[in-house]
Formats: structure tokens, sequence, C-alpha cells
């Protein structure tokens, strides 16, 4: 497959914003969000781009770290609750066969660059939901997984029937929720503080390391104003019941963040967070172009158990990784986990 017609060029943060287009793609993609990251990990930040003349076709940004393991390629970085990241094709070819080269063509460029054969370079990517032929990445000897997540499409749906395909029992759940006393509400980053400790919380009382730093949550929010809310519940006497974070891509609500599992008068409060949350996406004007709600992860049987009653629709993605016992070995060292 003929690839000479590509052409990688390595991108600032603001040519990547020039270029990156206004849908279709992850919260995390955006340069605010990437910039936080790069804070935030040891690893270097750096951003590719694929061209066809001045015409930007793919997009991919890595972090490079090098450890005592050998050089470490990921998108995302781990440890740090980023769901997805990876390459994106910007390609509006009607034409699966320039789709295809396009794809081929900048995944060999890029591993190629990244020198990804090199036996102490291990590789990791975790695919946006869009790209949908990982291909070309197993055609250069890695190893591809399919993951899964569940989206709920709200884009056709009133307040008054957005619960429909709900479960009988979430149905309920959410119905009885109207009836105590507990409120929900978007509030700040104190609120978000308060949500980051009972996540370590519940982490420690398991016996393993709180997932996130809170500075990077901090951070992330702060360079994210615009894109995200801090969802509360609030027990009778004002006291923090839980809470999520919810981040948002032009097109998507990410459930990021919280979520610890509790209840109040026999009422799971995350159900109540959940409902809030897509109320606002289907009634709120300045949330308008916000169409699916993403409940990031459908991989741990325990969550799908709840995750499922949403009647979501199930989406693949796929992780992309180097093989060998360097890789096991690295996996050993980072938190690699899904949900």
């Amino acid at each position: 497959m003929s690839t000479n017609s590509i052409e990688t060029r390595n991108l600032s943060l603001s040519e990547w914003t020039d270029v990156l287009p206004d849908s279709g793609t992850e919260v995390f993609h955006t340069a605010p969000a990437l910039e936080a990251v790069d804070d935030h990990t040891e690893g270097e930040l750096q951003l590719y781009g694929g061209f066809k003349g001045d015409q930007p076709v793919a997009l991919l940004p890595v972090f490079v770290d090098h450890k005592a393991v050998g050089r470490i390629v990921t998108s995302p970085p781990p440890s740090m609750g980023i769901p997805r990241l990876g390459p994106l094709l910007l390609s509006n070819s009607p034409k699966q066969r320039k789709k295809e080269t396009v794809n081929y063509g900048f995944t060999a460029e890029i591993l190629d660059d990244l020198s990804v054969d090199a036996r102490l370079t291990l590789f990791r990517v975790i695919c946006p939901r869009a790209y949908a032929d990982p291909r070309p990445f197993q055609w250069n000897q890695l190893k591809v997984t399919p993951e899964f997540t569940y989206i709920l499409d709200l884009e056709n749906v009133t307040d008054d029937t957005v619960m429909d395909p709900f479960s009988r029992s979430l149905r309920n759940e959410m119905r009885r929720g109207e009836e105590i006393d507990v409120t929900v509400g978007v509030e700040g980053r104190g609120a978000a503080k308060r949500i980051w400790d009972s996540v370590g919380t519940h982490f420690e009382e398991q016996g393993m390391q709180p997932p996130i730093k809170w500075e990077f949550v901090r951070d992330l929010l702060e360079a994210l104003p615009e894109h995200h809310r801090v969802y509360v519940a609030r027990e009778p006497d004002g006291s923090f019941s839980s809470g999520i974070i919810v981040l948002y891509s032009d097109d998507t609500a990410y459930f990021w963040l919280g979520g610890i599992m509790t209840t109040y008068d026999g009422v799971s409060v995350n159900s109540l967070l959940h409902r809030r949350v897509i109320e606002d996406i289907v009634t709120e004007p300045q949330l308008e172009s916000v169409t699916r709600y993403d409940l990031v992860g459908a991989n741990t049987e325990r969550l799908c158990e709840y995750k499922g009653k949403f009647s979501g629709d199930l989406v693949p993605y796929y992780v992309v990784e180097s093989v060998g016992p360097e890789m096991k070995l690295a996996k050993g060292a980072y938190d690699f986990a899904s949900r």
C-alpha cells in the first residue's frame, strides 16, 4: 500500500488546535487538556500530524518516557484516569480505499519515527471510539485488543422519555429518588476535592493507591472551565453523600471521576446523580451540542451489572500494545487497569 503522499510533522499546541476538528474528538484531545496532562506526567508530549499537502488527514498525541525498563510510549499515559486518547483520522473521503491508505501510511510513519520495533521501546495506545480500524498496528506486529464502553444516545429524546429504555428497577429507583430529601446540584472546586477524597478513601480501603492525583484533577478542571461540571448529592443536613465529575467534549459527556456507591433511604445516590446529568444534557440550551453520555467503561463485570441498566449502546474501542516480557514488566509497574 503506497504511503508516499503522507507527510508527518511534529506540531506545537497552537498548531494542534488549528487542525483539530470541531467534532468527533474526545475531551482529552483538546490542547488545554493535553497541556494539563503534560504538566503532570514525566513523559514528554509529542504531537504528530499527518498531512497530504497542506491538508491535515491524521493526528496522534503521544507521551514518551524513559525508564529503567526502556522507552515507554503511551497515549494516554497510565495512572491518570484518561479513558482514551490515541489517533484521529481526519480524512472525509467517502472511499474506503483512501481512508485505509491514510490510516496505514500515517501509522507506518509514526511507528517508524518512534522506533516502536526496538526491543526496549514499549508502546501502548488506547484508541478513541471513532478510530474503527486498528489493523495497521496489527500488521506492524502490535497486539490489538477490543474493549468496550456504554454510550447513551440522547439526541432524540425528551426529559419525559429519556428513562423509557432504562431497566424497570433503575426507573423505579430514580422515581423514588424524587420523594427523598437528597438534593443534587452543580458545585465548584471544593466539591471536586471532596469527590476526589471519597475515591481515594474507597481505594485505600481496598489496599490500593488512589488512581489520580488531586493536583492533576484540579489543574485539568481549571484548564477546561466550560467543559466540566461537578455534581454533588447532599443529605438534608447538607452533608456530602456522593458526587461525580463530568467532562464534556463538543458532542459527548463523560462520567469521569467519582460515583462511590452510597444509598439513602434505600435509594442509590449514584442513580440520582446520573439522572441529573442526563436531565441537564437533554434540557439545557448550553449543552445543546452534547448528544451522548459515555459511562466510560464496560469491561468490569461487577460495574456492568449497574451500568447495563441504562440500556446504552455497547461501543468498542481498541487497545494497541507491544508484546513480550518487557511489556508484561511495564504493566507490573504501571496502572493499566480498565473499568
